[in-house]
């Protein structure tokens, strides 16, 4: 009975892992356009150490509020909180003025 167990266990091991896995992109809602969010690429920028981030900045998950909206970017950049973390000036990253292009992507426009 405990090998049965056991073996039950181990199969689901990765279907728990799994279930942690974070999303490769996360898509947040902008009147400005649209903001994707490449989880991966960012995790892979600060060498998959998730305490850069979490739960510091953000708690781990993907319906989590950004806490980024309109007229918060020079707030989130001086308290250094959200995106403001890192894209700030002397930031580790671009700062967002005049950078709204790299973020923010509107959809293609209806002729």
């Amino acid at each position: 009975m405990r090998l049965l167990f056991v073996l039950i266990a181990i199969s689901l091991l990765p279907v728990v892992a799994q279930e942690k896995k974070a999303a490769d992109k996360l898509t947040f809602k902008a009147k400005t356009g649209d903001v994707t969010f490449d989880h991966a690429a960012h995790s892979k920028r600060v060498n998959e150490d998730c305490k850069v981030c979490h739960d510091k900045l953000w708690p781990e998950s993907a319906t989590a509020p950004l806490n980024y909206k309109a007229a918060m970017h020079r707030t989130a950049e001086t308290k250094q909180i959200s995106c403001g973390f890192c894209h700030r000036p002397g930031g580790t990253s671009f700062e967002s003025k005049g950078n709204c292009n790299k973020c923010h992507v509107r959809g293609a426009k209806k002729g």
